[in-house]
């Protein structure tokens, strides 16, 4: 049959059919899934605009797409927002180009900017692309003993140091205030406006069981926590932050084994550790821990006289704003970041 595109529509059946396809392929990620479309329009008000592939009733490709407003960036759609994966999940080069085609032409429709696609899967070579960020996932084995010893000597010592301090972890959604002042705190420190708190009661709700909060106590007080989430048979800790008091008790290193270990043994075979930009610390923070980078290709429809758009922290232009935010007191980063968070640009 000939491959037609079309807006997914809220039938259940529909909706149910999009998930399968998810869950089924190799390009399909938790940020491909109806749950994170619920979370981005609940928090954010982003207007989805989430598109098929299909061959009459079969699902061939999908596309997630949002319509951002930025305060820099302009009308564009983005593939997907507040997510380090997205773009195209397809079963062929047929369905990519269909949908590629569709997410042109709603961009005219829409009058955007630009598409940005976040692949984590394959790279369509006639458009643009942005090498800028490196994903790193490795497998887990069933053995937590295994998985510790493929942990560099360097990085098994940071571990044990943590264990030293008394460093205890505690699973459950009832920490979520205590995470969100340690959240708030490590957004300051990077210079990044936080999230508002409402954001991860979303994820909670709408993720269930694929969501789960961690939190690190050391004498009876929150120091750290990470929300991870779950796709197929990978883990991701997506949502980390520590108090920079416990970084000298290597938080962060216990907390990330922690969700290893808890992981392999909930028989969880990937632990994906996101998205860094090449330079940055949480980048060699990663290759510290034996992963080995893997490039993503974000790529780009562009619209008439407009590049590709470089709205990160590697930007010179946006070096005084991070500066300035980390100055600020948290008292006036936790009132003045939650509604920034819409606006700001999202790479």
């Amino acid at each position: 049959m000939t491959l037609t595109a079309r807006i997914l529509t809220n039938q259940p059946s529909d909706e149910a059919a999009w998930d399968r396809f998810v869950t089924s392929s190799d390009d399909g990620t938790v940020f491909h899934l109806l749950a994170w479309r619920r979370v981005v329009h609940e928090v954010f008000r982003h207007a989805p605009h989430y598109l098929l592939a299909t061959d009459g009733q079969d699902i061939q490709g999908v596309l997630p797409l949002f319509e951002v407003r930025g305060i820099l960036t302009g009308r564009v759609l983005v593939s997907t927002p507040y997510s380090v994966y997205g773009g195209l999940c397809t079963a062929s080069p047929d369905a990519a180009r269909v949908l590629i085609a569709e997410a042109r032409a709603l961009a005219t429709r829409r009058r955007a900017r630009y598409v940005e696609l976040r692949h984590y899967g394959r790279a369509h070579e006639d458009l643009p692309t942005k090498p800028l960020y490196s994903t790193f996932v490795r497998a887990l084995d069933p053995d937590p003993e295994v998985n510790f010893n493929a942990v560099p000597r360097k990085q098994r010592r940071m571990i044990r140091q943590g264990e030293k301090h008394g460093l205890v972890a505690r699973q459950g959604w009832e920490f979520l205030p205590e995470f969100y002042e340690i959240f708030l705190v490590s957004r300051r420190h990077l210079g990044s406006p936080p999230f508002p708190l409402r954001l991860f009661e979303s994820i909670r709700d709408h993720f269930g069981k694929h969501a789960e909060l961690l939190t690190i106590w050391h004498q009876d007080r929150p120091v750290a926590g990470v929300i991870s989430l779950f796709h197929g048979d990978r883990v991701m800790p997506y949502y980390g932050a520590a108090l920079p008091s416990a970084f000298s008790m290597a938080a962060n290193d216990f907390m990330y084994w922690e969700v290893m270990r808890e992981a392999c043994l909930a028989g969880y075979r990937q632990f994906d550790f996101g998205r860094s930009r090449e330079g940055s610390g949480s980048f060699d923070f990663k290759r510290h821990w034996g992963f080995a980078p893997q490039p993503l290709a974000y790529q780009y429809l562009l619209g008439d006289r407009v590049e590709i758009p470089n709205f990160n922290p590697s930007n010179p232009k946006l070096q005084l704003f991070i500066r300035g935010w980390k100055r600020l007191p948290i008292s006036v980063s936790r009132r003045l970041g939650p509604p920034l968070t819409q606006w700001l640009p999202l790479d």
